[in-house]
């Protein structure tokens, strides 16, 4: 089953259980949902609620705003700039909001959007010939090269087949024979780069600066300076992950991790650092004020005003500004940022790189957890690439 299906079957379940009184929390129920299978979903949703329960849901989908007896805004922005209840009440009060991002969005949904230009692509094309896989029935798919092109269609109805089990497993150098005839047009992709919602990693030691590869010019920046000269540092120095640079009472995390014995590890700040993760040499040497702690401490947004002169530094925070990635700490992990959050920074880190090769970028449904406000910055980044 697909992701969409196996959820209405869950929902469906409990419909059936004819149970009262109880207060169901769904996170993006919508998620991987048609627009004509998110009716269906409200209709549950709405047997639930005349049943005598709850039903509080997270939710981006306008449709399901549209149903709600109750509707609370979160925001404004996110991140820092976040974090307060902006608005709530019906959705009539949530259009009235002179704050709520989300009601201005539901007021300017009813006006017609701009005429995009549509691009006529390179003239090339792939075809996937006679595609019998899982329930797709012997179909021919020719997909325009040089285009931003959308698969769209019901939940279960054969999308992802198409694309990741056949399309991307060829790219990949996979066998995807006996799925299908024949792909044409291979030839034609020098780089394939499949992007989906899955965590970044897990290590706490990879962060956004270090990521992006943002950081690398930031430590060559530090090291330049006439006071790291002076000091006989290196770029290596200015690492926190480096014997030498990283403090040694923290190995560099800025924070130590406490056994608690019987109850979960806890995490205090480093006494000796004080969170600062570098030794007391580096953090001497500062750049228009600002040791590089102080550095992975500020936002993206926020680092603009220090770094905008360097030109191999500057673009790279232009365009996570862009995208709505503005309020990212350099610092913070990757493991904390959101399934949104972080295809978003992998797009950004692939337009970053300059590539003279014709590269298909694959995505699994890219606005999956994002807001109305969300997916036109997405968007920015895909009419980029």
């Amino acid at each position: 089953l697909s992701g969409g299906e196996a959820q209405r079957l869950r929902l469906a379940s409990l419909l059936g259980s004819g149970l009262t009184g109880v207060l169901y929390i769904m996170d993006e129920p919508t998620a991987g949902l048609h627009p004509r299978d998110t009716a269906g979903l409200i209709a549950v949703m709405k047997k639930l609620r005349d049943l005598g329960n709850t039903v509080l849901v997270i939710e981006h989908d306008v449709d399901v705003m549209r149903a709600a007896d109750h509707v609370i805004d979160m925001g404004p922005g996110a991140g820092y700039l976040g974090g307060r209840v902006v608005a709530a009440g019906t959705l009539a009060q949530l259009q009235e909001h002179p704050e709520s991002v989300t009601g201005a969005y539901l007021r300017e949904e009813s006006l017609p959007a701009p005429e995009r230009r549509r691009r006529p692509g390179n003239g090339r094309r792939l075809t996937i010939r006679g595609a019998s896989l899982h329930n797709l029935k012997n179909v021919t798919v020719s997909l325009p090269l040089g285009c931003l092109v959308s698969v769209t269609g019901v939940s279960g109805s054969g999308k992802s087949t198409l694309l990741f089990d056949l399309l991307a497993v060829a790219g990949e150098g996979g066998n995807w024979r006996g799925g299908c005839d024949g792909i044409d047009g291979l030839e034609h992709v020098e780089n394939w780069i499949t992007v989906d919602q899955s965590p970044l990693g897990r290590m706490q030691r990879s962060n956004v600066a270090t990521y992006t590869d943002v950081f690398t010019h930031i430590r060559q920046l530090y090291a330049g300076l006439p006071e790291a000269k002076r000091a006989k540092l290196t770029s290596k120095h200015f690492s926190f992950n480096s014997p030498g640079g990283g403090c040694e009472h923290c190995q560099g995390l800025g924070f130590v991790t406490l056994d608690m014995n019987f109850l979960p590890s806890m995490e205090v700040r480093c006494p000796s650092c004080k969170g600062r993760r570098f030794q007391e040499d580096v953090l001497a040497v500062a750049y228009k004020g600002r040791t590089i702690s102080d550095l992975l401490d500020l936002t993206v947004q926020e680092s603009l005003a220090v770094l905008e002169d360097e030109d191999r530094i500057a673009p790279a925070i232009r365009l996570l500004c862009d995208v709505g990635l503005g309020y990212l700490q350099w610092g913070q992990s990757i493991a904390t940022l959101s399934g949104g959050e972080a295809q978003r920074i992998r797009l950004a880190k692939q337009l970053s790189r300059k590539s003279t090769r014709h590269t298909l970028y694959l995505l699994d449904e890219p606005t999956t957890g994002l807001h109305p406000a969300d997916v036109k910055r997405l968007l920015v980044l895909l009419n980029r690439l």
